[in-house]
């Protein structure tokens, strides 16, 4: 075992940590020393001195992307390869209407009220087989909830799904995200930077953020420049991978593009006793933007698609009562075959198109306007175990189309910085009757509008004050057939909703429900700066949310969870108060972050497992979407220290205390608390050679509510009340993953970065209490990586 960890630590692979020094000096075109210009590296920045110079420490091994900013003056955004310490002299010429600048003014601000998360470049490709969820698993506070090993949504301070929006290319995703089981459609490889916002401070983007928000955009460098890479990335577990390649033209004026294309090829993924079968999936993507900059304005166009085919594991779907009950107990798998790349039933095929133009204009030398369209039409296909003539027509067939507006306008005035916009969205959505079964979800159309204010003000040079306000309109008009048994289970038979009765055909009753709603959104934010590297940031923010047409309409079976979801008409809009603080340093040898929180939440909605239910399509759990008040506090952490050149410490931890405040008790899907410890060291002058180990540790969630229930099973010709075990959270685990790697230069502007990691090292056996099918398989073993980055 010994021998195996040295080959380990020896063995090569992509980016590294050692610890590097910017310094430079910073003037006009005249060479005059411009004295506090901002210097921006990824998440690290600084301030020129009285003599214009600056100095960066503890800069990691890789290309990075800077910044070099100052009112009235051009910025400086470009990419540098730092590999030892560098000196980058800067000279910035006097503005002259570049709009993109004004672009970067405001994403490289260090006067922003709210804390932005990002995840670096060599995070983003190190999932690059996987999904955009696993990702943001790096960044503290964000957990994921899982349906199998391909369907990954993040989960953000406890809260995920429609709390949680997604934003592509400044576009918000709409492709079905309601269910737990419907993970954003979107390729991480085509992300050149993601942002996490905690909370609802996003007001420009979303009034309905109760948990927070995803930015994924493209990338864009405002440098005369062509470049490219080829991402190879090869799987033991699943016996497969991923490829994906881009090209990127980038320009200070004129025409610049990205392309990006990624196919992904998995296997059933292996659990460490027995084969998770049917667990493979497939994926085929592109991604495409240009622009052109002009002397004042910027005019954009973009496309993207997404393909993917995800088997759903086939232990999760079982013909009885008596299996489904041995299963979950046992906590062994009813159906285990031998290990293949084919993809049987059940499983789920989805597309996505999204496609945007844009225009932005520099209206004056401190005013812009931004206007957007975009069209988004999602597809989602959801097979089922079926016999005869049905065994390849989809169980589910939904077809979603979404187009959206949006104007922007912010103005920069001494102190002062005022933004406003303007929003409309229609949708409709569209259940295909060829199914011959009834939808899960209806058809339905959706016409959305909104109005945002944000004011900031610049108290003094270390204080910086922020308010936003906004408001949206949404109406709902769905059409949806009603079994009158269903209708009667439900509690509608009351008369309450006889008034959306359209038609009695003896066994159901055809219903046209309506909804309007009017929310009120609003943040307060306040930041202080101590030092160049020590900030505090507070912020309260008010958020109120629809239910989404899964909570209100669902009626069947959801193939992903192998579950039968039933909504609920009666279920009302949530209202969320959130205040947070965060203390950061951001510069030196020890960084940290402490981002602690509450938030109340009134109406929170929730999945409650009530019973079993069998069908001729097989026996399923049965869960009813609830409401409640609800409270979640708790703390993230992150702390970075670098011992030396060559020794890398980085700690992170997340708690979240979900309590169900109208009944006093655990809510329930709250992730448990985890630890992260992360020891790098890398080799300075050999190839930038790196080894890291890392060690993830998630408890046992002690505080989950009791929804355990009896079902009947037939034994011996009666039928006898059998204890159902589906609350109850597993046991706690401890992972070591480790990594090696090293870069080498091919030529001027060529170069190969190689990485070998090592996932589960153990290969230990444990179940995630955010994967929904933890029911009914284990999470997958040990799982080594192989991953080849061509830079040219």
């Amino acid at each position: 075992m010994k021998i195996y960890f040295m080959l380990l630590l020896l063995a090569v692979s992509g980016y590294t940590f050692a610890q590097h020094t910017l310094s430079g000096i910073v003037t006009t075109s005249l060479n005059q020393p411009l004295t506090g210009a901002h210097i921006h590296l990824d998440n690290n920045h600084t301030v020129t001195m009285p003599d214009g110079s600056y100095t960066l420490g503890s800069v990691p091994t890789g290309k990075h992307r800077i910044v070099a900013s100052y009112i009235g003056y051009k910025s400086l955004d470009t990419l540098v390869d730092i590999y030892k310490d560098i000196t980058l002299n800067v000279q910035l010429k006097p503005e002259t209407t570049q709009l993109e600048e004004v672009v970067l003014t405001e994403n490289y601000t260090t006067q922003n009220t709210t804390h932005e998360n990002r995840l670096e470049q060599d995070q983003i490709e190190k999932y690059s087989s996987a999904t955009l969820g696993d990702a943001l698993r790096e960044i503290p506070g964000v957990s994921t909830l899982k349906t199998g090993s391909a369907i990954v949504k993040p989960v953000i301070n406890g809260l995920h799904s429609s709390r949680v929006p997604v934003f592509s290319n400044g576009v918000r995703l709409e492709d079905q995200q309601w269910g737990a089981e419907h993970a954003p459609n979107i390729d991480i490889n085509a992300a050149g930077k993601v942002t996490v916002i905690k909370g609802a401070a996003g007001l420009q983007y979303s009034g309905d953020a109760v948990g927070g928000l995803v930015l994924v955009e493209p990338l864009s460098v405002l440098k005369d420049t062509l470049f490219g890479k080829t991402l190879l990335t090869a799987n033991s577990n699943g016996r497969g991978g991923a490829i994906s390649s881009s090209l990127h033209k980038g320009a200070e004026s004129g025409w610049a593009y990205n392309v990006n294309g990624t196919l992904k090829y998995m296997g059933d993924r292996q659990a460490p006793d027995y084969v998770i079968s049917n667990s493979g999936n497939r994926e085929g993507n592109f991604a495409g933007n240009v622009k052109y900059l002009g002397d004042n304005y910027l005019l954009g166009a973009s496309y993207s698609f997404y393909n993917a085919e995800i088997g759903i594991a086939a232990a999760t779907h079982i013909g009885n009562v008596a299996d489904l009950v041995r299963a979950i107990n046992s906590q062994e798998p009813s159906v285990v075959r031998p290990f293949t790349h084919a993809i049987g039933v059940p499983k789920q095929q989805l597309q996505h198109h999204l496609a945007k133009l844009n225009y932005k204009r520099n209206i004056t030398d401190n005013q812009t306007l931004s206007l957007q369209y975009a069209f988004q039409l999602n597809k989602r296909k959801e097979y089922d175990i079926r016999r005869g003539a049905l065994a390849d027509v989809p169980a589910l067939d939904l077809t979603l189309v979404t187009h959206s507006a949006n104007a922007d306008w912010k103005k920069e005035q001494g102190d002062e910085t005022y933004k406003a916009g303007i929003s409309a969205a229609y949708q409709h959505n569209n259940a295909s009757p060829d199914t011959g079964v009834r939808p899960l979800i209806p058809n339905y159309t959706k016409y959305d509008a909104g109005a945002y204010g944000i004011y900031t003000h610049h108290f003094a040079n270390s204080i910086t004050g922020e308010a936003g306000l906004r408001y949206d309109f949404s109406h709902v008009d769905a059409d949806k057939y009603y079994q009158i048994s269903r209708w009667d289970d439900l509690g509608y038979d009351n008369g309450s909703f006889d008034n959306i009765i359209v038609k009695d055909y003896g066994s159901q009753y055809l219903t046209n429900p309506k909804f309007t709603y009017h929310n009120v959104s609003a943040s307060l934010g306040l930041r202080k700066q101590f030092n160049h590297s020590i900030n505090l940031l507070g912020n309260l923010s008010l958020a109120m949310r629809n239910p989404n047409p899964s909570e209100l309409f669902s009626d069947g079976l959801h193939h992903g969870n192998a579950t039968i979801e039933l909504g609920d008409l009666r279920i009302k809009k949530e209202q969320s108060v959130k205040a947070s603080a965060t203390l950061l340093k951001t510069e030196g040898d020890f960084t940290f972050e402490v981002t602690p929180y509450i938030n109340s939440i009134r109406n929170f909605i929730y999945l409650q497992p009530t019973k079993v239910e069998y069908s001729n399509r097989g026996t399923f759990p049965v869960y009813h979407y609830r409401q409640t008040n609800a409270l979640l506090t708790g703390a993230d952490v992150h702390v970075g220290y670098a011992l030396n050149n060559h020794l890398q410490y980085t700690f992170n931890g997340a708690y979240v205390y979900g309590q169900n405040s109208s009944s006093n008790t655990a809510l329930i899907d709250m992730p448990p608390p985890n630890i992260s410890n992360i020891i790098r060291y890398t080799w300075i002058g050999w190839h930038e050679a790196f080894a890291e180990l890392q060690s993830e540790a998630i408890f046992t969630q002690k505080r989950y509510p009791n929804y355990n229930f009896y079902a009947d099973v037939p034994q011996d010709g009666a039928l006898v009340p059998t204890y159902v075990n589906i609350s109850t959270p597993p046991a706690g685990y401890h992972l070591l993953h480790l990594s090696s790697g090293c870069n080498f230069k091919l030529g001027n502007k060529t170069g190969l970065a190689v990485k070998v990691s090592v996932y589960n090292l153990f290969n230990t056996t444990y179940r995630d209490y955010l994967n929904r099918q933890r029911l009914y398989t284990d999470e997958p073993g040990r799982n080594i990586q192989l991953q080849l980055k061509l830079n040219y």
